[in-house]
């Protein structure tokens, strides 16, 4: 076993956390209202429950181990192994009565993801995933395949500004606008579509989903900034990590042209 990894006793016990969150989420959904942070995006009661409740409960399960979370502390943990924590990624959808959204958590160690987990509580979804193990949904290995034929791309809402800078061209796929970073990500690494173009995501935005790409062998491109060069004590509170994930390299390729939209002023 890699000294790096964590045990099963931790395993279990954020299992059972994630349940706990789960739960709550499903209950306050359609009966919560929403008021806007300073930077416009949205937050509930139940976002600050989750990011209490998570971050208070990494502290026993992995002792001596940072976090940095959406509704906490933004400053990248001087430890050297940490957690990066999005409690209710998809609060817009959340509030709105769109049943999609995530709880992405991700355990970085010498500032690259080593485990990650993502839930998807209305569609009783949980992926697992490790440094060069693999990737489990509900405890189920996923085989990689890059055999695929979606013809879908998701776009986030303020990547759709790309065919407005190139109205001239054909956009290469069928878009799809999920509301969620982490799950526009996901998608590409279960080959619903066979890439996603992220304009403005933060470090907790991606965190989880990251490790998901890599582990079933999907691209990654930034655009603009490697978050693999984060430094200890560095505030990502205003931090974009635009990029373009696909599913072969070949299609990055295609996607790359219109990735590189979002650069331009």
């Amino acid at each position: 076993m890699n000294k790096n990894n964590l045990t099963s006793q931790q395993l279990k016990d954020l299992e059972s956390l994630f349940e706990l969150v789960s739960d709550r989420q499903l209950k306050d959904f359609g009966n919560i209202s929403a008021s806007s942070k300073s930077d416009g995006s949205l937050i509930t009661s139940c976002d600050l429950w989750s990011d209490k409740t998570i971050v208070e409960a990494l502290s026993k399960i992995a002792p001596n181990e940072g976090v940095l979370s959406e509704e906490g502390g933004k400053l990248v943990p001087n430890t050297n192994a940490y957690w990066i924590v999005d409690p209710l990624d998809g609060t817009t959808n959340f509030a709105a009565g769109i049943p999609y959204w995530s709880i992405s958590v991700a355990r970085f160690v010498d500032g690259t993801p080593q485990s990650s987990f993502l839930i998807i509580p209305t569609l009783k979804k949980k992926f697992v995933a490790i440094k060069g193990e693999g990737v489990w949904l509900n405890n189920k290995k996923i085989e990689v395949n890059n055999n695929q034929k979606s013809e879908c791309v998701s776009l986030c809402s303020r990547s759709i500004k790309i065919l407005q800078k190139n109205p001239s061209s054909i956009f290469p796929g069928k878009i799809r606008l999920l509301g969620v970073s982490s799950l526009n990500l996901t998608s590409v690494a279960m080959g619903q579509t066979f890439g996603a173009i992220e304009s403005t995501p933060k470090i907790w935005d991606i965190a989880a989903a990251w490790l998901l790409l890599e582990e079933l062998n999907c691209s990654i491109e930034w655009l603009e900034i490697n978050p693999m060069h984060l430094t200890a004590k560095q505030d990502l509170q205003d931090t974009n990590f635009p990029l373009i994930a696909s599913i072969t390299k070949e299609k990055m390729k295609v996607l790359r042209p219109w990735g590189n939209l979002l650069l331009e002023n």
